[in-house]
């Protein structure tokens, strides 16, 4: 587990090149109710790796954009569905909706229709809430090779109280692929309690995990208004981090 400093982030925090990719609207059906979803496809014939961005209970907007667009620019294919609209779910909604899971799981089928993609595996970007679903996708997918988590939720946010302070997901004791998880040392306590026992259960089983803890970094550190200097390393430094990560599971 490591917890780097501002002159690690100054060493470490190098932008990479950026890589050229075209952002397009696409959709894919869960029965009867149709998932709009962003497709950022990197420039040249492929097959590209590809990346399942899931975003957090904000809902799709421009800092979730932002975000799935760091990773495009790494040089990978990103499908981001949009869970939320489909079903009229308003901006940060306090209960887990146990449909959506179906509709980011079915996401992972669409890549498979796309032959510039390799579908055959694939990488899970989850955000806060889209954390959760990121832990069921490795449980439940074989085609999940890797998932990284930024401040993730790490238990269902229906569970009562106690498994809320006290437990992590039961799914997480099914996660036998590399993970990294990354989150702000100022995160809520809650929510760093729960990463850590999720990290140290799957250290526990030898499964490849890693954990990143950026000093001074709040909540949401990578897409704040009002980013303080460290935090804008961390942003920086944990994109990197993301893509090598990703990168190094991806491609041979």
């Amino acid at each position: 587990m490591r917890n780097f400093c501002i002159g690690l982030l100054l060493l470490f925090g190098v932008r990479a090149h950026a890589a050229d990719f075209k952002a397009s609207d696409v959709s894919y059906r869960n029965k009867d109710v149709e998932i709009t979803a962003k497709l950022y496809m990197p420039s040249g014939s492929g097959p590209h790796p590809a990346v399942l961005f899931v975003h957090g209970r904000r809902g799709w907007g421009e800092e979730a954009e932002r975000q799935a667009q760091r990773i495009a620019s790494s040089g990978f294919a990103v499908i981001a569905p949009d869970y939320h609209s489909p079903r009229f779910i308003e901006a940060w909604p306090v209960t887990h909706d146990p449909a959506t899971e179906k509709d980011v799981e079915l996401a992972l089928d669409f890549l498979k229709t796309l032959p510039q993609v390799r579908s055959d595996k694939v990488c899970v970007v989850g955000i806060s809430r889209g954390g959760y679903h990121a832990v069921l996708l490795a449980a439940r997918r074989p085609e999940v090779a890797c998932i990284v988590t930024y401040y993730g939720h790490m238990v269902n946010p229906n569970a009562p109280e106690p498994w809320q302070v006290y437990r992590y997901a039961p799914e997480v004791d099914r996660i036998t692929v590399p993970t990294l998880f990354i989150v702000g040392e100022e995160e809520f306590e809650v929510r760093r309690m729960g990463i850590r026992r999720a990290y140290y259960a799957l250290l526990k089983r030898g499964v490849p995990v890693d954990i990143v803890m950026y000093p001074y970094a709040r909540r949401a550190f990578d897409f704040r208004a009002d980013p303080r200097e460290e935090e804008k390393l961390a942003t920086e430094d944990a994109a990197r981090r993301t893509a090598a990560f990703i990168r190094s599971v991806l491609t041979p």
